[in-house]
């Protein structure tokens, strides 16, 4: 059975939503996010990966990594910064914040979502959905490692029956209405928009591009993943593989290899750790019925290949997740 490639890496690094902030800012206005570290264990305790992500609902502002060249962002576009980068929003390219206010992240973990935020002064005015998303990045995020830090996307002449709209609209409506269980609606409305971003740069890849998101794009490749995905523990060869999508073993091997940068095999071999390290993680399944799960005849030849390409045994790569969650 063949799966989507992408729905699965999406689901299997357990992408979440969390904090969730309306904005209304009049120039000049500025606010700065700092490093990942300052903010994770704030809104997601435990979680390796900080997605940050702004939506303009009014007006228009700027956008940049610290050091970066501004972006301009127009109202009914999204920016995210795929790496969680501290980086500047503001009325004015080239602004700096004097501090991050440390309070704000704390006050809005500790009241009930969304946590409406003022900035700046009696200029012009914008209005912003903006939050985060955390994932796992380890051992083995082929979505990740494909991205680019920041994708701004989205059309000003969207309306409100456009994807965009509609993600702003029911956005609005919660934080006004804060019904019960609007946390959970916002959370899961932020990683329906990242997911719909992820699909629209797919879409405009260059027929040049390499890597793992244009490997889902070609047809030969992209089935070779989905059957892959759709079934990690199934004893894959590369012949098999190659008469399943229809192309000859070295064609295959040479194709996947040049798209997606490693060989079939060692891609297969990094999804099954993936997938071995959230059962460890979430589960109260021993480490022989990991390894079979995943393929291993073995306890002792899963662990040793865990082992070689996480760099801790499963046992203690268990009791270190546990630990910091």
């Amino acid at each position: 059975m063949s799966a989507d490639a992408l729905s699965d890496v999406l689901r299997t690094v357990r992408l979440t939503g969390a904090a969730f902030f309306d904005v209304a800012a009049k120039a000049p206005w500025v606010a700065e996010q700092p490093p990942p570290e300052m903010i994770l264990p704030k809104i997601l305790p435990g979680a390796e990966h900080l997605i940050a992500y702004h939506v303009v609902t009014e007006g228009r502002c700027f956008a940049n990594i610290v050091g970066g060249e501004p972006i301009a962002v127009e109202a009914r576009e999204v920016i995210v910064f795929t790496k969680g980068d501290p980086h500047v929003m503001s009325s004015s390219p080239g602004m700096r914040a004097e501090s991050f206010a440390q309070g704000k992240i704390d006050a809005a973990t500790a009241s009930q979502l969304p946590f409406f935020v003022n900035y700046g002064g009696d200029g012009p005015a914008a209005k912003l959905v903006c939050g985060f998303l955390a994932c796992d990045a380890r051992p083995f995020n082929p979505l990740l490692e494909n991205l680019p830090p920041v994708i701004k996307t989205g059309d000003p002449q969207d309306t409100d029956t456009g994807w965009l709209g509609q993600f702003i609209r029911f956005a609005m409506m919660e934080s006004a209405d804060k019904r019960a269980g609007g946390e959970s609606v916002l959370a899961k409305l932020s990683e329906l928009m990242f997911i719909e971003v992820v699909r629209r740069y797919l879409e405009a890849l260059p027929p040049e591009q390499a890597g793992w998101l244009a490997g889902l794009r070609d047809p030969f490749v992209g089935k070779a993943l989905s059957l892959m995905h759709g079934s990690p523990a199934h004893n894959w060869t590369i012949e098999e593989l190659a008469k399943q999508v229809g192309l000859s073993r070295s064609v295959l091997a040479e194709r996947f290899t040049d798209l997606v940068g490693i060989p079939p095999m060692q891609y297969l071999a990094k999804w099954r750790m993936q997938i071995a390290s959230g059962l460890l993680s979430g589960g109260s399944a021993n480490v022989a019925t990991v390894a079979s799960e995943i393929g291993y005849e073995s306890e002792a030849a899963f662990s040793r290949a865990f082992k070689k390409m996480v760099g801790v045994p499963p046992s203690v790569w268990r009791r270190r997740v546990r630990s910091n969650g």
